[in-house]
């Protein structure tokens, strides 16, 4: 085929590129006017294909917030229920935990799409799992035989301890049963069986899975990566290659092939999107609704932000997380969550639920340049208010700081 008979590529507008993306993540649609129960967020799980998790509590849990989000004010224990959170025995296993974006809870039966991973462990675990593998076989060996004997445990109960003192510059301060037992569960040669306190508890996959799950055939290598990208092109609606690879990790080789392929099959539609400077892909049968009336806080781990070249590009939003960062070098705040208005991101807002006084606090707000500040701090304050309420936070208090900040006091004083 020459250039001159080529097909002509499918144009989208930047705008329109946005709705797609907004109502592929399920911001589509009116947010349920009854408390959503458990089908309805497990059907919002499925749609998304996976949850970042995250041991940042200072405001929520991150798992928790992207639910929020889409469907409002919910039960968290139905979230912890079906992720098999929590010690209690009353469970309805649809969600397991894997390295599916990052650590993350994906629907139960997404498993077997990721036992290539499990497969080339020495390929993808960090590398402090895969020396101690090397360096201490017997220690795998005998942590496994301690699951197999009295899962689930919990790391501390693998008979090693942790260091006396933290190294400078070391997130995780892992002791080597830790390590073990982690490298176990990137091999999935042992599973989560859920979390106490957000404290990982490990088992055999027998013990976790449901058997349809655990005796599913093993797919090919290739097939089950084009399935993630199914799945990553259904959540994201219209995307760049590396935004399809990125959801869950792919390598940049295998996500160029599958897309390639996908391509060739027609089940993705190369298009050219407006401002965009990479090609990008339509899912078919994404929806391109005519307006998106969204209001929502969105975690930074949230997966329609998560990866920052796409938050940037599909929103003109620069957004950099910050928890690392010393405080005096800060530019927003510690944990700062993107206000989502409309189909636009209009603000930042850092956020800290100081639950001994039950106050949500915000201790600044930012405003993005051109908005209309007393519109965006009437939106924001309902919304945080309905937050609080969810959290079980009593009050609301606001700190003065950005250009957002007084305007926002004003309407949350309004409130009451």
């Amino acid at each position: 085929m020459t250039a001159a008979t080529a097909p002509k590529l499918r144009r989208v507008s930047r705008a329109a590129a946005r709705r797609i993306a907004l109502a592929a993540q399920g911001f589509g649609r009116p947010r349920p006017q009854r408390p959503p129960g458990t089908r309805q967020i497990a059907e919002l799980i499925r749609r998304l294909g996976v949850l970042q998790l995250d041991s940042v509590n200072v405001f929520s849990r991150a798992h928790y917030m992207p639910v929020f989000s889409r469907l409002g004010p919910y039960d968290r224990a139905l979230l912890d229920r079906i992720a098999g959170h929590g010690g209690g025995s009353d469970r309805d296993r649809r969600l397991v935990e894997y390295w599916g974006h990052e650590a993350s809870l994906i629907p139960v039966e997404l498993h077997p799409l990721f036992r290539w991973r499990m497969a080339r462990v020495h390929d993808f675990a960090w590398g402090s799992m895969t020396r101690t593998a090397f360096d201490r076989p017997e220690l795998i060996k005998e942590t496994l035989q301690r699951v197999a004997d009295a899962g689930p445990i919990r790391a501390s109960e693998t008979g090693t301890s942790a260091r006396a003192e933290r190294r400078p510059g070391v997130m995780w301060n892992w002791h080597e049963g830790k390590r073990a037992l982690e490298y176990l569960f990137f091999a999935g040669e042992v599973a989560a069986a859920g979390r106490v306190n957000f404290e990982r508890r490990y088992d055999l996959p027998e013990r976790v899975l449901p058997p349809e799950v655990l005796h599913a055939s093993t797919p090919d290598e290739a097939d089950a990566q084009r399935e993630l990208v199914r799945i990553s092109a259904r959540a994201l609606g219209v995307a760049t290659e590396p935004d399809l690879g990125d959801y869950f990790r792919l390598p940049r080789a295998d996500s160029k092939a599958r897309v390639a392929e996908l391509v060739a099959d027609g089940e993705l539609v190369p298009v050219e999107v407006e401002g965009w400077n990479a090609p990008a892909y339509l899912w078919p049968a994404a929806r391109i609704p005519r307006r998106i009336h969204a209001r929502a806080l969105l975690s930074p781990f949230d997966s329609l932000i998560w990866f920052r070249d796409r938050a940037e590009r599909v929103f003109e939003f620069r957004y950099r997380i910050e928890i690392y960062t010393p405080a005096p070098k800060r530019e927003y705040g510690y944990y700062v969550l993107p206000f989502l208005l409309g189909d636009s991101l209009v603000a930042r807002v850092d956020l800290k639920s100081d639950r001994q006084a039950s106050v949500l606090r915000v201790q600044g707000a930012h405003a993005e340049a051109g908005v209309d500040l007393a519109y965006v701090a009437l939106e924001l304050a309902a919304e945080l208010d309905e937050v609080r309420g969810w959290l079980k936070l009593d009050g609301l208090a606001v700190r003065r700081r950005g250009d957002l900040s007084r305007p926002l006091a004003d309407a949350v004083k309004a409130l009451h």
